[in-house]
């Protein structure tokens, strides 16, 4: 820069400034910090504070020292009306209208959602001593997600692999080599109520409070597996655990609408992903060996059991009645590769309603003695 300047005002007699030869130049000096800002530009103009929320060391120390502040925004919860442009415009992703919440070691006081509500329903000012301004369990699984993502990045990054996790399985049969074959996947599978890829990538924002409120933990922050513009967002991970048949929890909470609420039975029967059965890798074939872990936890019965060889039985799938829960993939004991997995839907369909067999049960007219 500096030779730049000399060299334009040398050309007007201006002599303020004088040549400097670079004797050395290491690239990597200039590699290192280009890359970093590119990153941090790319994610702020994709997703606005996602680095200062999720990543930025200053901030998550920020972050502990509102917890104790005396003056924040606040909720007028008989006001209200849960229209969610607070949420919309909230630039650290920080509010939570449905339950009337504000993750104060996110908020960066923009004052935008006082701004942009039409009932003024938040307000800015002293919070009193015992006045409840957020609830206490929000608060601790918004931290518990950061420092799960946090750790997560830095053994990604350190090349660890940081295991399984959800619940714990038990009486899998273990194999006794790797699989060979690795999945086919076409699409990532995004969360129920999403609709589809396109409109669930647009409209989510990262905040992760579908991630925090996921029992099973199958909910994960993606790294690669929407693309750049998808960094962060929840993304199906049936590696770490499944969806469990009677829950929408992440439909209830998402505040951009991102995730639509589904009503159970709805949720029961909306496809978001198609099983896939790699026989090359299923343990049946491979080690002769017995199994079946994958038909025993299908809640929809999409995995069932067919006669094979040497009195072995192996697995045959029903995509029509699947409804992408994970919960075969996830029960496949089969690493690293698993024997059976979940493609995602661009566009999430319904799915076929099983039939149930109702087993006729013949009463003789009279007693037999």
């Amino acid at each position: 820069v500096n030779n730049f300047l000399t060299w334009v005002l040398g050309k007007f007699d201006v002599y303020t400034l004088h040549h400097v030869d670079i004797r050395a130049f290491n690239p990597l000096s200039y590699a290192v910090p280009t890359v970093f800002l590119l990153l941090v530009g790319i994610m702020s103009f994709v997703k606005g504070r996602l680095y200062c929320n999720m990543i930025c060391p200053v901030g998550t120390f920020l972050g502990l020292i509102s917890k104790v502040s005396i003056f924040r925004v606040k909720f007028k919860e008989s006001k209200c009306t849960r229209c969610g442009r607070c949420s919309l415009r909230c630039k650290s992703s920080c509010i939570d209208f449905l339950n009337y919440n504000i993750d104060v070691s996110r908020c960066v006081n923009c004052f935008n959602c006082i701004d942009v509500c039409p009932e003024k329903a938040l307000s800015y000012g002293f919070i009193a001593s015992g006045e409840k301004v957020e609830k206490p369990e929000k608060a601790e699984k918004t931290d518990k997600g950061r420092r799960k993502f946090v750790a997560g990045s830095l053994l990604m990054l350190l090349g660890i692999s940081h295991g399984a996790g959800g619940q714990e399985k038990k009486g899998t049969v273990v194999p006794a080599k790797a699989s060979s074959v690795k999945e086919p996947r076409t699409y990532p599978v995004c969360p129920p109520g999403a609709g589809s890829f396109e409109e669930f990538t647009e409209k989510c924002t990262a905040c992760s409070l579908c991630i925090n409120a996921c029992p099973n933990d199958v909910l994960q922050p993606a790294i690669k597996q929407y693309g750049i513009s998808g960094f962060m967002q929840p993304v199906m991970d049936y590696h770490r655990g499944f969806c469990a048949f009677n829950c929408t929890r992440c439909t209830e909470i998402c505040p951009t609408n991102a995730l639509k609420p589904l009503l159970l039975e709805a949720k029961k029967l909306t496809q978001i992903g198609k099983v896939v059965f790699i026989k090359d890798n299923c343990i049946v074939k491979t080690e002769k060996t017995a199994c079946g872990a994958c038909s025993e936890s299908c809640p929809t019965k999409a995995v069932y059991m067919v006669p094979y060889e040497d009195n072995l039985v192996i697995p045959e799938t029903n995509q029509d009645i699947c409804i992408g829960c994970g919960h075969c993939e996830y029960a496949c004991p089969v690493t690293p590769y698993k024997a059976i997995f979940v493609d995602g839907n661009p566009v999430h369909v319904a799915a076929t309603k099983p039939e149930i067999k109702e087993t006729e049960i013949t009463t003789p007219e009279e007693f037999p003695f």
